[in-house]
């Protein structure tokens, strides 16, 4: 089961493509934490919120357990600027040494990039985002 990380965008339709695959930044997500901490910024993993729709999702994909939906506290909504902030501070640290995270560096860079043009299109429409997380 390979997990992929995701952004989330409030709302229905933001009205652009959010989809980034997220798969190796999900693989690499532990080196990636202590990057964005050398480099003074919040992890990434620090987004992370688990709405209603993205844990259903879960539990259907056999992930989770159904009685946390009972419990599930509101989803967290971050500043997408705060966002932009991370990943362009991770984004400028792999473009200059992408080996750093070894081998597949290069493709969490480019995943990376991915997300930091979702972002930035999200600062631009004033929307709020959160990193969600699947397994399949």
């Amino acid at each position: 089961m390979a997990a992929s990380m995701y952004i989330v965008v409030e709302g229905e339709d933001p009205g652009y493509d959010i989809y980034v695959n997220g798969r190796a930044l999900a693989r690499y997500e532990n080196a990636v934490e202590r990057l964005a901490l050398d480099l003074g910024v919040k992890p990434l993993i620090e987004f992370f919120s688990a709405d209603q729709a993205s844990m259903s999702l879960l539990i259907e994909e056999g992930a989770g357990n159904p009685e946390l939906m009972k419990h599930l506290p509101p989803a967290q909504w971050y500043r997408a600027e705060d966002g932009v902030r991370t990943v362009a501070a991770l984004v400028d640290a792999l473009t200059h040494d992408p080996q750093q995270l070894g081998s597949e560096g290069y493709a969490v860079l480019q995943e990376l990039r991915e997300y930091e043009t979702v972002l930035r299109k999200t600062v631009d429409r004033g929307l709020r985002w959160h990193l969600a997380v699947s397994w399949r």
